[in-house]
């Protein structure tokens, strides 16, 4: 938790920063006197003054101020004469323009700068690759299978997971992917945040290694190659390319199952031939062989569960549920799920080599507000971790010019997404409160340093064009008081400034709360 929190204000700290740095610079600029200048809200937990100002750092992160002499409207007529050149409020319309819309600029080029950054030192960002697809869903119908990399959305090329989030607002008519060596082009027509709904359910550590086991526990590690192992491959990227002559890799019996290469450089294999069309004709040829993907085989078994009292055992080898045969563990929970009498009647295969068939009672658990069937089995599977790829450096001139096309990129996508929303097109659940930060902030850091920057580039858009919204209380409600005052050629009154005030607050108020909503929802 200590490292999420501190991830977190790594995080937002910048763009905060960032923000009231604009407001600070304007301000002094055009001789403002900046009273404080404070990183966060709240008590104050160290604090040193310069000048004028106060430079504060404080307890809540969740934002930060620039306190500016004179700012209150109100009380505009109090400031001494002799003081008024530096009060906010005294200043000339465009002066007050630049302060305030100095935050959001400053936003906006730290994005420009963030890119800039990435651009010239290179990226390294995770493959934006599908993880094990069903064929009873709805991607699976569209035409994506198992392991493809998605590779351009519309015409936009796909080079990392940011630019996946930047479609989420628009309609998706066509994907390209690269399955193994080729490239296939697929019709989609899906809006856009149905599209990640629906891609989001298939993360690519869902698809398996290739090693499969005998009843004796011995592994092998399927290649496709007798010369060198592709430890990028999955079974279920073998299962669909109809690789007609396979190797076996034999591994060592203590070998340990989440490191990347398994084994030396050279390696001692076997020829495995089977024929099949399709991925259960795979499996069933496997099988044959005498060979089990290592998923089905029980890890564990939890006390007093319906396995561990009808008699399934660790090393037990899953075959099939009600006679349906089970080729994954994911398949066999939601082949669980399913079957609709009390009972299910499991098939096993002992190390010794008998087949068994038990007939238990799942126990029932709410989990997400859904009733979910256990048996209290454990797999011992083992799964592809996510592959990153770099990306060479852009060179100085060329990265200088790409961040301008990307920066408004970046601003025109959040403008069509906050455009959607408003309109209903959006639905209001995907607003995201701290918590919903904190975990995309800790995932990005957790996965890579570039993700994690190009994940900060567009908060730190957003934040821009949230404090231009026309709100009472943002920078976008003080830029609408300015230009309302050229229009009503004087100061508005102070009955309909207090009201807008409390509207705006209002409005912001009923955004929080319904993002920390949210938040809750999706995580308690």
């Amino acid at each position: 938790m200590i490292e999420k929190i501190g991830i977190f204000v790594l995080f937002l700290g910048p763009l905060v920063f960032f923000h009231e740095l604009g407001h600070f610079f304007f301000a002094r600029l055009f001789g403002v006197r900046v009273e404080v200048f404070s990183i966060g809200f709240g008590p104050k937990l160290f604090s040193f003054k310069k000048g004028d100002t106060q430079y504060a750092v404080s307890l809540i992160p969740l934002g930060g101020y620039v306190k500016m002499y004179g700012d209150d409207p109100f009380n505009k007529d109090a400031v001494p004469e002799e003081e008024r050149k530096y009060s906010f409020n005294h200043k000339s319309k465009w002066a007050r323009f630049w302060i305030v819309f100095g935050g959001p600029l400053a936003n906006f080029i730290l994005a420009y700068f963030l890119f800039f950054s990435l651009f010239l030192s290179g990226e390294r960002v995770p493959e934006v690759k599908i993880g094990a697809v069903p064929n009873t869903s709805v991607v699976y119908s569209l035409g994506v299978r198992s392991g493809d990399v998605l590779a351009q959305i519309n015409d936009k090329v796909v080079t990392g997971p940011s630019d996946v989030a930047l479609v989420a607002t628009s309609d998706i008519d066509t994907i390209a992917v690269q399955r193994l060596s080729k490239r296939i082009e697929l019709k989609i027509n899906m809006k856009g945040e149905d599209f990640l709904k629906a891609f989001m359910k298939f993360p690519p550590f869902t698809l398996r290694r290739p090693i499969v086991s005998d009843t004796d526990g011995q592994m092998y590690y399927l290649s496709t190659s007798d010369q060198k192992v592709d430890w990028n491959f999955s079974l279920e990227e073998i299962a669909l390319a109809q690789i007609k002559s396979l190797y076996m890799v034999k591994l060592p019996k203590e070998v340990d199952l989440s490191q990347k290469d398994l084994g030396p450089a050279k390696f001692e294999s076997s020829p495995l031939n089977i024929e099949y069309t399709n991925n259960e004709e795979f499996y069933s040829a496997l099988q044959q062989k005498g060979l089990y993907t290592i998923d089905m085989i029980v890890k564990s078994v939890s006390m007093k569960s319906p396995a561990d009292r009808a008699g399934i055992s660790a090393n037990d080898i899953i075959l099939a549920l009600n006679g349906q045969k089970i080729y994954s563990f994911e398949t066999l929970r939601t082949t669980l799920q399913k079957i609709d009498s009390n009972s299910v009647k499991v098939q096993t295969l002992k190390s010794n080599g008998d087949r068994r068939e038990y007939e238990l009672i799942p126990d029932k658990k709410m989990i997400e507000d859904q009733e979910v069937k256990l048996i209290g089995v454990y797999s011992n599977g083992a799964f592809n971790g996510v592959r990153f790829i770099d990306t060479p450096s852009k060179g100085f001139v060329n990265s200088f010019m790409m961040s301008f096309p990307k920066t408004w990129e970046t601003m025109g996508k959040t403008l069509e997404g906050f455009g959607k929303l408003i309109s209903g097109e959006v639905s209001v659940k995907n607003i995201g409160g701290p918590i919903a930060i904190g975990k995309v902030a800790s995932d990005s850091f957790n996965t890579s340093l570039t993700y994690f920057f190009q994940l900060m580039a567009l908060f730190s858009v957003h934040l821009g064009i949230i404090n231009l919204f026309p709100i009472p209380v943002l920078d976008g409600g003080h830029i609408m008081f300015i230009f309302l005052e050229i229009v009503n050629r004087g100061p508005l009154s102070r009955r309909k400034m207090e009201i807008a005030q409390q509207m705006g607050l209002s409005v912001l108020l009923m955004l929080m709360i319904g993002a920390i909503f949210n938040d809750f929802s999706r995580f308690f």
